[in-house]
């Protein structure tokens, strides 16, 4: 693992940031990626002072230029990319009646561009050196679709399909690995970009469900790049044991 070079988009909060906390506790060099500069920078400082390695670059995922310069980055900085963790996501779910186009532009545009332009900016560099792990964050909700869910549904069965039309695509002799992280119900900050009122009157559903921490899916991240390079995770779901959907 200490010899590995991991990039996180979305690493200023929630899953990103547990995860980019866990890797670097087991050695990982981190390249951190969100708008944030300022999260980015204290997450930094806390993981140097904890004995890590740690870098960041702003990026905005729908950016095909900065995912190109995060790559180019990583590697001036550490030389190789080992994994790449498309974290960055956002769900703004709704009612299709109630027309929120421009959040459902801004979904695609970070949920799916953005994994792909991640795709795009390392597959090169992983090709040539015959060797990577591209890790993409689904959700459970890219296995069923809720209501108000369509939309953000949509995106992320995208995630999944992509996922493993890239694992199909490569040959088996290239040794790079794919892994879909499908989360159920966690706590982090995406219920706050909810712009929809009729939404919350669904919230009563989850009233006794205690949502995952942002660390449970980061240990399942680190669980699927520790193995051999012989074994690949296909996808991981991950929710808590009170979720029954």
């Amino acid at each position: 693992m200490e010899r590995k070079v991991a990039i996180i988009t979305g690493a200023s909060s929630g899953i990103g940031e547990a995860t980019a906390r866990e890797l670097a506790r087991s050695g990982i060099k981190v390249m951190l990626s969100a708008r944030r500069e300022d999260r980015l920078a204290l997450l930094k400082k806390e993981i140097e002072a904890k004995g890590g390695q740690a870098e960041y670059r702003i990026t905005d995922v729908t950016s095909r230029a900065d995912m190109e310069s995060l790559a180019q980055a990583t590697l001036e900085a550490y030389g190789k990319i080992d994994v790449l963790i498309n974290n960055a996501g956002i769900a703004p779910v709704s009612f299709l009646r109630n027309r929120k186009v421009d959040e459902w532009d801004l979904m695609i545009d970070v949920n799916i561009k953005g994994v792909l332009y991640g795709i795009a900016a390392v597959l090169p560099h992983m090709e040539e050196r015959n060797e990577g792990h591209i890790i993409n964050v689904s959700s459970v909700a890219g296995h069923e679709i809720y209501p108000s869910s369509a939309v953000y549904s949509g995106t992320k069965f995208a995630v999944r399909a992509i996922t493993e039309g890239l694992r199909k695509e490569l040959r088996p002799d290239q040794n790079i690995r794919t892994t879909i992280i499908s989360p159920g119900n966690v706590a982090t900050e995406l219920v706050q970009t909810i712009t929809d009122q009729e939404v919350f009157s669904l919230s009563s559903q989850f009233a006794n469900l205690t949502p995952l921490k942002g660390e449970d899916i980061a240990a399942a991240i680190r669980y699927a790049i520790e193995q051999s390079t012989s074994v690949t995770v296909k996808e991981i779901i991950v929710t808590p044991t009170s979720q029954r959907s």
